[in-house]
This record gives structure tokens, sequence and C-alpha cells, in this order.
């Protein structure tokens, strides 16, 4: 098989892996905060109930969470079961959330109680103090451990060919059991590269945000 074919065949499974990381970006950052909400939320049923959720998804192996979504309808005799790529996708989504929600959490909660106080002497309501407050300083603080969280994304997308779904690296290995070992270490390339991309990046943010050092 000509090169070119197998670069074009490792590049084709690569947009897959990028598709897991950008679609559980776009859904998986929202979510994260709204369910840091409910982790700190007064009404305590409802802050156990979010932190024991958190808590399992923490601390199951994302491989497993895929599987369970994929497979799990079908073992429990419900006529249902979702794509492969929405199963991942779904999977990723819940997990990365869950690790984001603890990762807002503790910006917010380091967030001096005075400032609150501050911007309620001032006449501003809650929303006002959160969003013109809190999160601009919360962006600072969470910017690196979510920049390590999101480099680990990408090379976590490669868990979705549990399922099947044919990323770059079950591409490889196919080419692999053809006697062809080159793509498989080729592999490592597409995710450098990608990571280093990400980390130059997060290195400019860091930057950008220095305006708010203490």
């Amino acid at each position: 098989m000509e090169t070119s074919v197998i670069l074009t065949k490792l590049f084709d499974a690569f947009f897959l892996n990028c598709e897991i990381f950008f679609k559980t970006l776009l859904f998986a950052l929202p979510l994260g905060l709204i369910i840091s909400f409910g982790s700190m939320s007064n009404f305590k049923p409802l802050k156990a109930l979010v932190r024991t959720f958190v808590w399992i998804i923490r601390g199951t192996p994302l491989m497993l969470q895929v599987i369970v979504i994929f497979y799990g309808p079908g073992l429990l005799g419900i006529d249902f079961a979702f794509p492969r790529m929405t199963a991942a996708i779904i999977a990723f989504i819940i997990n990365y959330a869950c690790y984001f929600s603890e990762i807002y959490r503790g910006g917010i909660e380091v967030i001096p109680r005075g400032q609150y106080e501050a911007g309620q002497v001032l006449g501003m309501k809650k929303g006002q103090i959160f969003f013109k407050v809190t999160l601009i300083q919360v962006i600072k603080r969470i910017v690196p451990p979510m920049g390590n969280e999101i480099i680990t994304l990408i090379k976590d997308t490669a868990l979705a060919n549990i399922i099947a779904n044919k990323e770059i690296i079950m591409m490889s290995k196919e080419f692999a059991t053809k006697g062809l070992i080159w793509p498989l270490f080729s592999t490592a390339i597409f995710f450098l590269l990608f990571c280093g991309i990400l980390t130059l990046l997060f290195g400019y943010i860091e930057r950008k945000l220095n305006y708010f050092r203490a």
C-alpha cells in the first residue's frame, strides 16, 4: 500500500479523534460549570447527590463508562442503542464535565468572601457579582489545571476504539497486523503536534491573563 494512501487514512482517522475532542469541550465546559453550582449548593440533598455522582464518574475508568453507555441499554433489556460515535461522545462529555466541575469549584471557592460582600455593598446583584467580579478571577486561576485536562482529553480520545470507533490508533493497529509498523509509531507525531499547539495556546492565554496577578 502506498505511503500517501496510508497517511490519508491516518489523517481521516485522526479527524475522528478531533471530532470527539471538540464536541466534548463544547458541551463539557458549560456542563461542568452547572455541575459545580450543584456541588456548591446550599440545598444539602442536591449537593450530596451531585458530589456522589462526580465521585462515581471520577472514580471509575473512562473506558468502562464508554462501554456502559454503549452496551448498557441492551444489557438492561432496553430496545435502544446509541450509535458508536454518539456513545463515545456522551461518555467523554459526562466524564470531563465532572473533572471540569471540580476545577471550577476550586477556582470559585478560593475567591475571598470579602469580594462578594463588597459587591453587595455596591448594590450589585448576585449574578453581577459572579460574572463581573468572580468569574474573571476564576478564569485566571483555572487556566493551568484546565489546560492539563484538555491536553489529556486529546490523548484520551483513543479510548473510543474500545467500542470500534476507528480513530487513529485503531487504524494504525490495523496496518500493524499487515506488517506495517511505522503507521503505529507515526500516531505519536499526530498527538505530539496537537498537544504542542495546545501547550502554546494555553501559554499564550496565561500570559494574556497576567494583569490579574495579585
